[in-house]
């Protein structure tokens, strides 16, 4: 189950967290946000631990939904510390989602590995 998060709650859950989060922007009546939820729900038990997923209820949290401009839904936001590293917008279908959330995770984990290298190992690469 996707843990809900309200303005009040937003900082401390995403900008806080130890690991990457991605935030699924939704509406009660929007009928695609409700399809993706058995593909988020797959995603995150695969990458248990690795990464958090949060919703956000957009009709009932408009700053946040103004701060982050969203013009359709559902959108995702991966987010590192404060940082949004990347955007979904415009769902086509459970496969591009799917590759699209694997490429992000394995795009995270290459950053977060290279990081942890010496200058010297990097170099030798």
């Amino acid at each position: 189950m996707v843990l809900s998060v309200s303005e009040r709650t937003f900082a401390q859950e995403v900008f806080q967290a130890s690991t990457p989060v991605l935030v699924h922007f939704w509406a009660p009546w929007c009928g695609l946000c409700r399809a993706i939820d058995p593909t988020l729900a797959s995603f995150e038990a695969q990458w248990a631990g690795k990464v958090k997923l949060l919703g956000v209820n957009a009709d009932q949290s408009l700053k946040l939904a103004n701060t982050y401009r969203l013009t359709s839904l559902p959108t995702l936001i991966w987010f590192e510390g404060d940082r949004a590293r990347f955007r979904f917008e415009h769902y086509q279908g459970r496969d591009e989602l799917r590759r699209t959330l694997d490429a992000w995770m394995l795009a995270t984990e290459r950053s977060s590995q290279t990081q942890r290298l010496q200058p010297q190992q990097v170099a030798n690469r």
